[in-house]
């Protein structure tokens, strides 16, 4: 008969599956991305340096994303940590405001590390290689639909989700934010203390994010909420563009 682990060491499982279910999940993006961009453009379904190869990138690099946790959750047999149920009433104003107030916390955040002179890196999913116009339009539709949800599924199902069957609500939400805050780290531009600054940011977002997935034990919300953040943010740069 099996012993069940202590705390301590159910604790420490947990923090390194879900360290390796992030690093799985990076390993397999980054495999699927690279050569299926470049067979792409060798057979002339893309051109480089062009919106489309952009774009391309972006959905291979989540649909990565996505094998992986399907994969980690089959491996596991875990099913249960990324829960999806339809949406309520409450769940749709859940979506709305806390979408609405990601963006409003970003831009609060941004202001007032302005007034102490502080600025934080630019995410480079945001400079378009090509047409801005174009690519904004196209990333207000993608990010609703792909990089929200399958972000969520990763990082508050499978990381989150996991780290609650060993820790507190609070310490869960925190530790999966930090990850999540770090992984952006490599794709932010500046210096290291604007970079830092941004991943700083991040994290706070996905507390928010976090909470969300708490609150309604449907990975949906979150999911649907920070695409309508992200979404938001293309709009305005869209707007800015014109």
């Amino acid at each position: 008969m099996s012993e069940t682990p202590s705390e301590p060491v159910n604790q420490i499982l947990r923090v390194a599956s879900a360290a390796f279910a992030v690093v799985f999940a990076l390993f397999v993006a980054s495999a699927v991305t690279a050569p299926a961009s470049e067979f792409a453009v060798s057979v002339g379904l893309v051109s480089e340096g062009t919106t489309g190869l952009q774009v391309l990138r972006t959905l291979l690099q989540f649909a990565g994303f996505l094998a992986a946790v399907v994969g980690y959750l089959a491996i596991t047999d875990q099913w249960e940590l990324v829960p999806v149920s339809q949406l309520t009433l409450r769940d749709i104003g859940l979506v709305l405001g806390g979408g609405v107030a990601l963006f409003a916390f970003q831009y609060g955040a941004l202001f007032v590390l302005g007034e102490v002179g502080l600025t934080t890196g630019q995410n480079q999913a945001v400079v378009p290689d090509g047409d801005p116009v174009t690519y904004y339009l196209v990333m207000v539709a993608v990010s609703l639909l792909v990089v929200g949800p399958v972000e969520e599924a990763l990082f508050r199902g499978v990381v989150q989700g996991g780290l609650r069957r060993a820790f507190d609500a609070a310490p869960a939400v925190l530790i999966a934010s930090a990850v999540f805050g770090l992984v952006h780290l490599p794709s932010v531009s500046g210096t290291p203390g604007q970079r830092w600054a941004y991943v700083a940011v991040v994290v706070v977002l996905g507390s928010v994010l976090g909470v969300l997935y708490e609150h309604t034990e449907n990975v949906v919300v979150p999911g649907l909420a920070h695409g309508v953040y992200n979404a938001v943010i293309y709009v305005v740069l869209l707007a800015q563009s014109l």
